[in-house]
């Protein structure tokens, strides 16, 4: 439980948001226009795969019967009587000493049960000067063959009516290929969420524009509509607004219909021009919330836009909730590193949630530090972390920064590859410990 001046910890900021995050409607498409959407329904197989028993080798096609005697002193000689190369429909029959050129992936002849490597046979032309042409019209096996050696049976990778991917997964490119290989033509899917990025603060100027004093670039629209996009978001409006109120009341007001979220950074404090709150919850206090009188369990979640502490570093101050048309906000801080940490931890999991994500929540997994530094006590913190170790080696991270997780370090966060994740109840983490941490570039 986060102490009594935070409201929330940072998970139950998470179900807060994973709870109250809308579900967006599902199309049906080709599966040629789904890459990169999540499955809404299962997607089941409309074929065996393979179709049909083939061939995994270029080589004959044989019957296995007929090869019980080869040997390299008494070698067996079989007559050629079809080629068959992949996509021919042709099934020719095999009588007994028969057999047929084939290629990797031809049907397999209904008689034959075995298929011998075109380097494990001699194929032989009595008109020719030499055997080995490369049209024979025999082939002499020094070896028996092995009844069921080099196919591939029908079904054995999937049959008709099995599950090739439940609903809740991203259309990947190999699991499109997956799909499009069972017969799949179309699929039922989510589409994009349509986000709208706003930077509040009279401070923000357009990158590469001259900065006077007080005034500084505008880094975080650009950070989260590139995280929105990657997650499988349509960004459908970029830009920042002054203090103003109006500005913001006109963003959101013309954005309207044509978007499903919004994301704010600035303005989620309690500052006098904190704009965000002032605009969304205008009588949030940003408190803590008393425990319930008889400890029961809480209300069910109220989807007005709360301006909640959580227990979390950095990142303290957050706004979530729905707007009253329905499109969910989120209002993250303004500081560059606590809306990088903010997004990841409490927009992504939402966007992804939006999109019916069967695992919305990243995981994250134990390595080791090369380093200490402190963390606050009571706060769960998140330090921009970077990979020293060598490949082939266990993990092991160092800090991105010298100086921590400090909110306003945006050009270190470059340095970063991940995030390291350090428990409320750590004041001190120190070289060798293990910590939690998420990778965020290859």
């Amino acid at each position: 439980m986060a102490e009594a001046r935070y409201r929330s910890t940072v998970e139950d900021h998470q179900h807060r948001v994973l709870t109250l995050a809308p579900l967006l409607p599902a199309d049906t498409l080709p599966l040629a226009e789904a890459a990169g959407l999540t499955l809404a329904a299962d997607a089941n197989a409309t074929l065996d795969l393979p179709p049909w028993d083939n061939s995994a080798m270029d080589g004959y096609a044989v019957r296995s019967e007929d090869t019980t005697r080869a040997s390299a002193q008494a070698p067996v000689r079989l007559d050629l009587i079809a080629e068959l190369p992949a996509g021919t429909e042709a099934d020719p029959a095999l009588a007994p000493g028969q057999a047929a050129r084939i290629m990797t992936g031809a049907p397999m002849p209904t008689d034959a049960d075995a298929v011998v490597p075109l380097e494990d046979a001699v194929g032989w032309d009595p008109a020719a000067p030499t055997a080995g042409t490369e049209t024979p019209v025999h082939v002499e096996l020094h070896h028996p063959a092995v009844a069921g050696r080099h196919l591939r049976r029908r079904g054995e990778d999937v049959r008709a009516g099995e599950l090739v991917s439940p609903a809740g997964r991203p259309l990947t490119p190999h699991r499109l290929s997956a799909l499009a290989a069972a017969g799949i033509a179309e699929v039922r899917v989510r589409r994009r969420p349509r986000v709208v990025v706003v930077s509040t603060g009279s401070e923000l100027v357009a990158p590469g524009e001259s900065v006077r004093r007080g005034q500084i670039p505008d880094s975080n629209s650009l950070l989260l509509a590139s995280l929105v996009e990657a997650g499988g978001g349509l960004v459908v409006h970029r830009g920042r607004v002054s203090d103003d109120p109006a500005e913001l009341q006109t963003v959101l007001q013309s954005t309207q219909g044509a978007s499903d979220a919004v994301i704010l950074t600035g303005g989620a404090s309690v500052g006098a021009h904190d704009v965000a709150r002032l605009v969304l919850a205008p009588g949030s206090p940003g408190g803590t919330v008393p425990p319930a009188p008889d400890g029961g369990a809480p209300a069910p979640e109220d989807p007005t836009v709360r301006f909640d502490r959580v227990a979390v570093q950095p990142g303290k101050p957050q706004g979530f909730g729905l707007l009253p048309d329905g499109r969910a906000v989120w209002s993250l801080p303004g500081n560059p590193v606590s809306a990088w940490v903010s997004y990841l931890l409490f927009v992504e999991p939402g966007l992804l949630a939006m999109q019916g994500r069967d695992a919305p929540v990243a995981p994250w997994h134990p390595v080791i530090t090369e380093e200490g530094w402190r963390s606050p006590p009571g706060r769960e913190q998140f330090v921009p972390a970077r990979v020293v170790s060598a490949p082939g080696e266990p993990l092991r991270i160092a800090q991105a920064t010298e100086r921590g997780s400090g909110s306003h370090l945006a050009g270190r966060m470059a340095r970063a590859t991940g995030l390291a994740r350090v428990p409320a109840t750590t004041d001190a983490v120190s070289a060798g410990d293990t910590v939690l941490y998420r990778a965020l570039e290859a």
